[in-house]
């Protein structure tokens, strides 16, 4: 037994079993085998939950975090740190961290002390910049970064220009398989005499088993003694969104070709025992991929390992994988193909055996005992390099003010303001006030907020529900003989009016396209689609500039699921350009602002500019959207560097007098999404020290230095007046508060870009 004296803990992070995916068999196996390799270590695992109550882990998962609540990475990485692990080693693949494209991530790594080893699970040759971006930070980071293939290595060297000597190719691992006949184990599954193919993983539409199916009908008709085992469970994510739906079109497919009585739907995540016995059975493995785009495959590592005869299309890991007779390439979605190589191999022993012997033989270097020594020897050569040379730890002090800590979002006084109609507009202190009833305004923030929370993995249940009487009080208030929204509701649920204002038509648009981009729910978003394109068009004909810019921001969200929408586009396009131009006749250059007065909701205006000029590639769009928010948090900002929003007791005429009561939460939360969005366009940081002043105006860095949020009920109050805080805790001031703070919470690396804000779930603090 080899020693390795400069390491003693070692740590993986990564999904893991009883977690259904490749990702967490793969963690777990490589724990285990440096385990077995190298006892004297002590080795355990971070554990990333996909859903809200995680799993029960086994012993050696010391530590489990939910994926998409940005807190955790923090947490863990100070876990890690306080626990002096020696190393840290990274299963990377985009779909298992929070955060935009996994960007998460990297706050953990970025607070670590330790040296990281990342395994690249999946490399894509042509990433879009945030991408691109992550991975180039990853290796950065990293102190090596480990690849399966050497097609990833390529990547690495030619695409995103990484050194050589930072690489380190190691094989996916595989148990050590016995190079038996098929016919030992298939007597146990009831196949004794039959030739079988197989095919196992997680079954998704991406694997391309209909293919296979297509193939057997010819494959059936000179070898009827033929079974085809489809093993493995669907995808938990497919699942989870389609259901069953996949399978059953499969076995639909298999009833219409004649040939379900050929196939074996085995759906069950087996364990590593039976899956191998499983393999054994098996005379010809299959993979009728349908992308190219896949460096690495742990179903087909298992296959070649076990020494099977190989089809396959040409997927990236494939190609190299089967080079040099130990498998067969067939084109993608060619099921002529894939039925004449299978009856080939099928007639043709020798040639089998050959392929199957070559497999297996090249299968020996990939064993986990000979994977975990590559990753000891690498885990203690990084360690012995930092001894070496130690890296530095720069710690960013910030002394010109004390930051605040922003509280962990609580629903608490959401819940108690929504009813089974939808939320009320008002309340007496905390207490709802049902003789105001309800309105479609309130009613699309709840419903973003509550879209937003779901989104960040927040647990509480009850959001799930009142997500849906949220989005019901919408579908309800809009009148389709006018295809406009109405707003006011009494509490004996009557309407009010038979039209809404064109602001609460905007705010509507807003939370429906939020519901396309975001509800976990294909009903839920698929309703929308009904009235969505009726209440955008109504746009067009709207002059009041909040409406069009609430619709601009509900139908950019449209946009982030249907992007070949051409006829949405258009409404963009044409409604951006009518903003545009009330600001282009309106500004000058002393009052770069789109009316002549301030009024309310104001960050809302620079928002959709700066984001309709993003994507419509109109710098001039950009231009006006930044320079009317920089002016408009100039003359909100106080000589204490404190925001200070224009007061609705006369709000802010052009060449009149600044009203500077009553102070409304609303626009401090408009003004710091635009400061959000006008981050993610420049990518300048002074946005972000603007959005985060507005935060804090609600903690009590304000004019009364008093904080307006409630830290016992997560509600807020409504306002600063001249004489203190209205005490009462209505709907809009809530929800613009909590949406402030879940614009905050999610953003991409926040302990770098917010200038020393943090978060605590310490309502004490």
């Amino acid at each position: 037994m080899r020693r390795y004296p400069n390491l003693k803990t070692i740590a993986f992070i990564g999904n893991y079993l009883p977690r259904k995916c490749g990702i967490a068999t793969f963690t777990k196996d490589l724990l285990n085998a440096v385990s077995t390799e190298a006892p004297q270590l002590e080795c355990w695992a971070l554990a990333m939950n996909d859903i809200a109550q995680g799993y029960h882990y086994p012993n050696e998962v010391r530590f489990e975090l939910n994926a998409k609540r940005f807190t955790d990475y923090t947490l863990a990485a100070e876990y890690l740190n306080v626990n002096n692990v020696d190393i840290v080693c990274l299963q990377h693949e985009f779909g298992i961290y929070g955060g935009e494209y996994g960007s998460y991530i990297l706050t953990l790594l970025k607070n670590l002390r330790m040296p990281i080893i990342t395994t690249l699970h999946t490399l894509l040759p042509y990433p879009n910049p945030k991408q691109k971006e992550i991975i180039k930070t990853i290796v950065k980071i990293s102190d090596r970064i480990v690849v399966m293939s050497k097609k990833a290595e390529i990547f690495l060297k030619e695409n995103y220009n990484v050194s050589k000597e930072k690489i380190h190719l190691v094989h996916h691992g595989i148990p050590d398989f016995s190079f038996i006949d098929p016919n030992f184990f298939k007597d146990q599954f009831g196949v004794e005499g039959k030739k079988v193919l197989m095919t196992f993983g997680l079954i998704s539409p991406s694997k391309g088993i209909e293919i296979m199916i297509e193939a057997l009908p010819d494959i059936i008709k000179k070898f009827p003694d033929v079974i085809y085992i489809v093993l493995g469970a669907t995808h938990p994510n497919l699942k989870r969104e389609q259901g069953e739906s996949y399978r059953h079109f499969l076995q639909i497919k298999a009833r219409e070709l004649g040939v379900e009585d050929h196939i074996i739907f085995h759906n069950r995540f087996v364990d590593l025992k039976e899956l191998c016995e499983f393999l054994g059975a098996a005379d010809i493995y299959i993979t009728p991929y349908l992308n190219k785009e896949q460096i690495v495959s742990g179903t087909l590592a298992y296959a070649l390992g076990a020494g099977k005869a190989i089809i396959s299309t040409p997927y990236w890991y494939a190609e190299e994988i089967l080079a040099d007779g130990k498998g067969i390439i067939v084109p993608f979605k060619d099921s002529k193909s894939i039925a004449n190589q299978i009856c080939f191999l099928l007639k043709n022993e020798v040639e089998s055996h050959n392929m199957r012997k070559n497999a297996y033989m090249f299968g020996r270097n990939m064993i986990w005992k000979e994977v975990a020594r590559e990753y000891l020897n690498t885990f203690d050569n990084v360690k012995e390099n930092r001894l070496l040379h130690p890296k530095t730890v720069f710690q960013k002090k910030y002394l010109r003010f004390t930051p605040f800590e922003m509280p962990y979002p609580k629903f608490e006084h959401l819940f108690r303001l929504t009813d089974d109609v939808g939320i009320f507009q008002h309340a007496n202190y905390i207490i709802p006030d049902r003789f105001h009833g309800y309105c479609t305004d309130d009613n699309a923030r709840a419903l973003v907020a509550v879209l937003i929370a779901q989104n960040l993995s927040f647990e509480e249940e009850f959001l799930k529900n009142f997500g849906y009487r949220y989005l019901s009080f919408l579908l309800y208030a809009f009148n389709e003989e006018n295809n406009r929204f109405r707003n006011f509701m009494g509490y004996d649920r009557t309407w009010v009016e038979e039209m809404g204002s064109e602001d609460c038509h905007g705010r509507a648009i807003w939370a429906l396209g939020v519901t396309v981009a975001l509800s976990e729910k294909r009903e839920a978003s698929d309703i929308v689609l009904d009235i969505f394109e009726k209440a955008v068009s109504k746009l067009l004909d709207f002059n009041s500039p909040r409406a069009l810019a609430f619709g601009l921001v509900g139908i950019h969200a449209y946009l982030e699921r249907f992007s070949g929408d051409i006829k949405i586009k258009r409404f963009r396009e044409e409604i951006a350009n009518k903003l545009f131009s009330f600001y282009s006749k309106n500004a000058s250059d002393d009052w770069p602002w789109i009316e002549d007065i301030i009024a309310y909701d104001n960050g809302k205006i620079p928002h959709a500019l700066i984001m309709s000029g993003q994507w419509l590639q109109r710098g001039d769009m950009i231009e006006a959207g930044t320079r009317s928010l920089d002016w408009l948090i100039q003359i909100q900002t106080n000589k204490k560097e404190q925001f200070s929003p224009i007061g609705n007791n006369g709000w802010y005429p052009k060449n009149g007098e600044k009203a500077r009561f009553d102070q409304q939460p609303i626009e401090a939360q408009s003004v710091l999404e635009a400061c959000v969005e006008a981050y993610k366009s420049t990518q300048d940081k002074k946005w972000i020290v603007n959005a985060r002043r507005c935060l804090e105006w609600f903690l009590g860095r304000n004019d009364m230095n008093l904080s307006l949020y409630d830290y016992k009920t997560g509600g807020c109050y409504d306002g600063i007046t001249p004489t203190g805080i209205n005490r009462n805790q209505g709907a809009e001031s809530t929800l613009a508060c909590l949406l402030s703070f879940l614009n905050m919470y999610s953003l991409d690396n926040i302990t770098e870009i917010n200038l020393g804000l943090k978060i605590s779930e310490n309502v004490n603090d």
